[in-house]
Formats: structure tokens, C-alpha cells, sequence
């Protein structure tokens, strides 16, 4: 069974039954199919939805899911989580990234930190401008800048580090 929290607020259990997905042990009566352009229809309690996934980040365990034009973040907690809470363990500092790597090729824009400074999850780091976009990269957890290797307005190439954290 899965805990899911919407939007830091709202939560439900989630679990896939034989007869298909239940919510707080209601199994759904719904229907959904893909649609062309990617995005999902959904017909449930003589309601229609256009679904969209906006972003999965499998390290976090989120998705962004666009659903009539209303983005909501669902955050998961899958059955091996919650026994490793239940025991006391808390997995997160495992996953504390120590570098930050370029995802893709593109140009620095901008460095936001110094090495030394203290960062709280989702500070900004740096601006990565990729694809005629630009993208802020942030902190993924609490930490401290041990060495910034990317200069401002130089070329990055994909999985170069850019930032050491400690």
C-alpha cells in the first residue's frame, strides 16, 4: 500500500487491488485512455479530466501531474519507506546528493552560491541556460557548498559537476 500526499496537505493510502486501484479502500470506478498529444482523458463519477504528467523525480519519489489545468504535486511513499520509518531509519540522508551535474549541454548563466554557504533544500545554486531555456537548478537537500567547478558564462557539457556539496 502506498501513502500519497498531495500538495503537502491532503493524504490518502493507495493500493492495487486485482479489481484495480483503491483509495482509503475504495476501489475507483473509472476509465481513462491516452490521448494523441500525450496527455490522458479521465472519466470517473460522470466527470471528465485531461490528465498530464508536468515531472517525475524518481529520487524524491514525486510527480507533477497537471490535471484541468491545476498542477498538483504527489508525493509517495512506497511500502519499503514506511517500514524503514517504522524501524527508525530514515533513508534521506543516503540520498543527499554530494555533486551537481548538468543535465544536458548549455551555458552558465548565473552561480547563486559561494563555497562555505550553508543551503536549505530548494535554495537556488545556479542558472543553467539549456535549449533557449533556463533552468534553476536548487539544492535537493540541506547542505554546505564544498567547491563550485562551473564558471559563470561558460559552456558545460552533460554530466560535467558543477557543484560539490558536503
Amino acid at each position: 500500500m502506498y501513502q500519497i500526499k498531495i500538495n503537502d496537505r491532503n493524504s490518502f493510502e493507495l493500493d492495487l487491488t486485482e479489481n484495480g486501484p483503491a483509495i482509503d479502500g475504495n476501489v475507483l470506478n473509472w476509465d481513462m485512455k491516452p490521448l494523441p498529444d500525450g496527455t490522458f482523458s479521465i472519466i470517473s463519477e460522470n466527470n471528465s479530466y485531461v490528465a498530464a504528467v508536468e515531472h517525475i523525480d524518481r529520487e524524491n519519489k514525486t510527480i507533477k501531474i497537471k490535471l484541468n489545468q491545476q498542477v498538483y504535486t504527489a508525493a509517495i511513499t512506497e511500502p519499503i519507506d514506511q517500514l524503514l520509518a517504522k524501524m527508525g531509519i530514515n533513508n534521506s540522508a543516503e540520498k543527499k546528493a554530494r555533486v551537481i551535474k548538468a543535465p544536458m549541454p548549455g551555458m552558465i548563466l548565473k552561480i547563486l552560491v559561494s563555497p562555505g554557504q550553508q543551503l536549505k533544500k530548494d535554495d537556488p545554486l545556479l542558472i543553467l541556460e539549456a535549449m533557449k531555456m533556463e533552468n534553476v537548478f536548487k539544492a535537493p537537500a540541506d547542505a554546505v557548498v564544498k567547491a563550485i567547478r562551473a564558471e559563470e558564462h561558460k559552456a558545460v557539457e552533460k554530466g560535467e559537476i558543477l557543484i560539490e556539496l558536503e
